[in-house]
């Protein structure tokens, strides 16, 4: 069965991914244009090299310079965030018309779940009129263990 909302979320970010190529005179490759499409079919938060070698499975002809190349390009772009979860490896997620969030972080496994609160957008609210601050984005990690034993 076809995701169609989906479907047109990866038309909308490959077409969003064009005109940014464009504006800064950079190549478009089918390439570049594959992986932003395998991180749009995802639904967790990846490194770099876990991406590049479900690539290289999926029997898709990238570089691994490729992959780490195009995701700066993408995390410029703002289709892609990368976070650093108190390691020194960068994490990825997709980012358009994603709504805002948080993390939870297993410092064993790794694992991260996301959650959304509204009372975090109450306090981050609160404290700009307090600060007289024009809060702009946020970003709230909680690191622990899994209660129930990791993966």
């Amino acid at each position: 069965m076809v995701d169609t909302a989906l479907e047109d979320t990866i038309k909308e970010v490959l077409q969003q991914f064009s005109n940014h190529l464009e504006k800064t005179n950079q190549r478009k490759t089918p390439e570049r244009f594959a992986i932003l499409e395998e991180i749009y079919r995802r639904t967790d938060h990846f490194d770099a090299e876990a991406l590049y070698i479900h690539m290289k499975t999926q029997s898709y002809r990238v570089s691994r310079a490729t992959v780490y190349n195009t995701l700066e390009l993408l995390v410029s772009c703002n289709l892609v965030t990368r976070h650093q979860f108190g390691s020194n490896l960068a994490r990825y997620e997709r980012a358009h018309g994603r709504r805002q969030h948080d993390h939870i972080i297993c410092t064993n496994c790794g694992k991260v779940l996301e959650f959304c609160d509204p009372r975090i957008q109450q306090i981050k609210d609160m404290m700009g009129e307090l600060m007289n601050f024009n809060v702009e984005s946020h970003s709230l990690n909680l690191y622990g263990t899994c209660k129930d034993g990791c993966e």
